[in-house]
C-alpha cells in the first residue's frame, strides 16, 4: 500500500490519479477527511497531530511525503520531523519526500527545511528518495498583455522550471518503481526557457521590466532568475520520467 501526505493538495491529487491509473493500492492522508479526494481511501493525516500520522501511516509499504505548505520554516521543520518519526515508529516500507533543489548544499532561508528534513530521514534509517523539486513552471506561465506584451524582470535568463504534472509523474513512477530507486537523491530540473524566448513564439513584444518594479516574493525570485541561479539542468526528471518533461512554449500551445 502507497500512503499520499497532503492527498487533498494539488501535486497530492496529480500523483493520487497517476497511481490509480496505474493500478495501485493507494491511500490518501489529509489533514480534513471532507476534503478527501473521491475514489480512494482516505485517513486522517495532519502535520500537527503526530498520533494521526502514525495511524495514517500503518501499513504503509511507501510513503509519499509532500512537503508542508507552512510558510514559517520553524514550524515546518516540526511538521516534517513529526511525520519522519511517525513513519519510523510505523514501520513504513521507505519514504519519498518532494525535497527542493540546493537542498542537500544550504540550510538556509528557502532550503533549511527541506535541509533538515532530508538529514532527519537519512538518519531515520529507513530506505529513502528523495525528489528535489524546482520551482512549479504553473507558477511562472507568461501571460500576453492586451498590448500583445510579455513583460518580466527576469533579464532574459534561463528558467529550469517543471509543470507540477511532470513531478507528480515522476513521484508516481518513484513509488511504483520497486527498489531501483532507493537511496536515491533525483535533482530534479526542467527543459530551460526564458520569456523573450516565449514571447518571440507567441508573437508577443518582450519588455523587460525595471529591477525594482518588483519588491515582493516575485521580485526576489526575478532577482535570482537575473543572476542565473535557475539555469541549473541535469537529467534526472526526463530519466525518471522515461520522456522529455513538457516545455513551456508546448504547455502554451506556440
Amino acid at each position: 500500500m502507497i500512503v499520499i501526505t497532503a492527498a487533498s493538495g494539488a501535486l497530492g491529487r496529480l500523483v493520487l490519479d497517476r497511481l490509480r491509473a496505474a493500478g495501485a493500492e493507494v491511500t490518501a492522508a489529509v489533514r480534513d477527511p471532507a476534503r478527501a479526494p473521491e475514489g480512494v481511501p482516505a485517513r486522517h493525516g495532519d502535520y500537527d497531530d503526530p498520533r494521526s500520522l502514525r495511524a495514517a501511516f500503518e501499513g504503509a509499504d511507501r510513503l509519499l511525503l509532500i512537503s508542508s505548505p507552512e510558510l514559517d520554516t520553524a514550524r515546518r521543520i516540526e511538521q516534517h520531523l513529526a511525520a519522519v518519526t511517525a513513519a519510523k515508529e510505523t514501520g513504513v516500507g521507505a519514504i519519498v519526500f518532494t525535497s527542493f533543489l540546493g537542498a542537500d548544499t544550504a540550510a538556509t532561508g528557502l532550503t533549511e527545511a527541506y535541509h533538515v528534513t532530508e538529514r532527519a530521514i537519512i538518519d531515520s534509517g529507513l530506505p529513502y528518495t528523495l525528489l528535489r523539486h524546482p520551482y512549479y513552471s504553473d507558477a511562472f506561465v507568461p501571460r500576453v498583455t492586451p498590448d500583445g506584451e510579455i513583460v518580466s524582470g527576469t533579464g532574459g535568463r534561463g528558467l529550469n522550471t517543471a509543470f507540477r504534472a511532470d513531478l507528480a509523474a515522476a513521484a508516481a513512477n518513484v513509488l511504483t518503481g520497486g527498489d531501483d530507486h532507493l537511496g536515491r537523491a533525483y535533482d530534479f530540473t526542467g527543459p530551460l526557457w526564458t520569456y523573450p524566448e516565449v514571447a518571440a513564439a507567441l508573437g508577443a513584444t518582450y519588455r523587460e521590466l525595471p529591477t525594482d518594479a518588483d519588491q515582493g516574493p516575485m521580485g526576489w525570485i526575478a532577482a535570482r532568475i537575473r543572476a542565473g541561479v535557475l539555469e541549473r539542468q541535469t537529467p534526472d526528471l526526463e530519466q525518471v520520467l522515461g520522456r522529455p518533461a513538457e516545455t513551456m512554449i508546448d504547455h502554451l500551445g506556440a
